[in-house]
């Protein structure tokens, strides 16, 4: 495991951090986890503030964990904060990271939903709703694809990628629930399968 980042951040890189999560906010159609791939950019890429396991530690941990899919950004403001120098910190950036994520979209999506409920009837709107699923899945398959190829050896590690795909089409054309999946895929992981 690559060991922590230690950051010396200011309040201007506080605020990027929280300007950066306003914006994604808006763009989070499907979820905030459908943004991953712009928060890696971000996060891991341009700014250096985690690293590649950080960042997929942070998803996968929120995605087991029981409760809301938007945690993960909770566990990489966390992990920023940490990374600048400890628990205090690490609680600035739970907080920067969360109000930031959820005070656009939680305002637009109340004034949006009242509105949509308002003119349900409109062609528009109807065509609207059946407009998003693709957008929706597209993000979804970005950010697999994100987590995927920041792993060591993503050209020669075609079991991680075969376990993907397989993954994929089970929860397209089946009803097994996700957990399932994701126990299996720890199983696969703790046998040093992929």
């Amino acid at each position: 495991m690559t060991p922590p980042i230690e950051l010396h951040m200011q309040a201007a890189d506080w605020l990027s951090l929280f300007i950066h999560y306003l914006s994604l906010s808006l763009l989070a159609i499907g979820g905030a986890i459908t943004t991953a791939p712009d928060m890696h950019r971000f996060l891991v890429d341009d700014q250096h503030w985690l690293t590649d396991s950080q960042f997929n530690a942070s998803i996968t941990l929120a995605q087991a964990a029981p409760g809301p899919n938007v945690l993960f950004i909770a566990l990489m403001g966390w992990n920023v904060g940490i990374n600048a120098g400890g628990v205090m910190p690490g609680l600035l950036g739970i907080l920067v990271s969360m109000v930031g994520i959820l005070l656009p979209s939680t305002c637009l999506t109340y004034l949006a939903a009242r509105w949509g409920h308002q003119n349900r009837s409109l062609r528009s709107v109807r065509a609207f709703k059946q407009g998003m699923a693709p957008i929706v899945i597209g993000l979804l398959i970005a950010t697999g694809w994100i987590m995927a190829s920041t792993h060591n050896h993503p050209a020669t590690d075609w079991k991680l990628w075969l376990l993907t795909v397989a993954t994929a089409i089970v929860i397209w054309r089946s009803r097994i629930h996700l957990l399932w999946l994701l126990g299996a895929g720890a199983l696969l992981g703790w046998f040093g399968l992929v």
